[in-house]
């Protein structure tokens, strides 16, 4: 038996979506320590997993792994396509859950692809393995496809830069009580228009950005630096994204943004991958104070929501248990 944990990620956007510059993509993302999935995997003849969601996860990992069965359980779930990368930490904790029941040992990276993970962007497999902040390599532009490739026909982009974040940051997390963010085929065909017509000069922006402001403010600790990058780099994403969700941020986020980023207790804000989470960078010291605006945000854009502070991650995947001996995760 193993017990296996994960905190979500945020998902700031990318360094680049036009098809003008030689790598695409190029994932820009920090993980958090809270909230998280937990999944219990034990050794079985056959698969039994009672929830629906998780099947399909765990039918691929029995296939990945060549095993038998599993009865895999998830004990702690993230909220779904709200943004915070359910999807993937969902799937690499049921591999390594499964995989530690077994003694089995397994390079995460190599099999994400096999699982559909890690695609795009290398965010939510780099802050799985090792949390802190995190920025992709991305992909050689020439290998865009019209069609997203075959699960199993990629590599997950090489980290290009990760820091730990100091111990006092924190983020306050709004997620309005709206439809879900999108994810499947319907994101695959946005990215796809969303590539095909991204303006290249928005890129070129965003590079000075990520290397003369975002970065040094990371490897510094400069909360308000970092912040106020992230902001940019935001503005400039939804850019690119306006035509598909209906402006720089999707309706009513960008409320919420605009008026928790506006809080003097807040750093920095935005809205995590296709949202609708908004996220507000903050510190131990304001948490209280960006709490309360983060409420206030959601109230002056006319929904509930749910509201919360995490901690970063500095640390990626936790066996909480693991019954026989632990196996090597690489």
């Amino acid at each position: 038996m193993a017990v296996v944990s994960t905190g979500a990620r945020l998902h700031v956007g990318f360094q680049n979506l036009s098809l003008a510059h030689d790598r695409l993509y190029g994932g820009i993302g920090v993980g958090l320590a809270e909230p998280r999935v937990r999944v219990e995997a034990t050794r079985a003849e056959t698969l039994r997993c009672p929830d629906p969601d998780v099947r399909p996860y765990a039918e691929r990992v029995l296939d990945v792994l060549d095993l038998p069965g599993a009865d895999v359980r998830v004990l702690d779930d993230l909220p779904r396509h709200v943004g915070l990368g359910s999807g993937t930490q969902l799937a690499l904790a049921t591999l390594v859950a499964v995989a530690r029941a077994y003694e089995k040992p397994i390079d995460v990276r190599a099999l994400a692809p096999q699982l559909g993970r890690g695609g795009r962007s290398g965010v939510g497999v780099a802050t799985f393995e090792s949390g802190g902040f995190v920025l992709d390599a991305g992909h050689p532009t020439e290998r865009f496809t019209t069609e997203p490739p075959a699960d199993g026909e990629w590599t997950v982009p090489s980290v290009a830069a990760r820091h730990d974040l100091p111990d006092d940051w924190r983020v306050v997390l709004a997620i309005p009580d709206v439809p879900a963010g999108r994810s499947g085929d319907r994101e695959n065909e946005s990215m796809r228009s969303v590539v095909e017509r991204a303006e290249p000069a928005v890129a070129n922006e965003i590079a000075g950005v990520v290397t003369r402001r975002l970065l040094p403010a990371a490897a510094t600790g400069d909360l308000d630096a970092f912040g106020r990058a992230i902001s940019e780099i935001e503005l400039q994403n939804g850019s690119w994204y306006a035509d598909e969700q209906g402006g720089v941020f999707r309706p009513p986020v960008g409320t919420i943004v605009a008026e928790l980023g506006a809080d003097s207790s807040v750093a920095g804000a935005g809205q995590s991958s296709w949202g609708p989470t908004v996220y507000g960078l903050t510190d131990e010291a304001r948490a209280d104070e960006a709490r309360d605006a983060a409420r206030r945000a959601l109230d002056e854009a006319g929904v509930p929501g749910d509201v919360r502070v995490c901690s970063l991650a500095s640390e990626g995947v936790r066996v909480e248990a693991a019954t026989p001996a632990d196996a090597e995760l690489r």
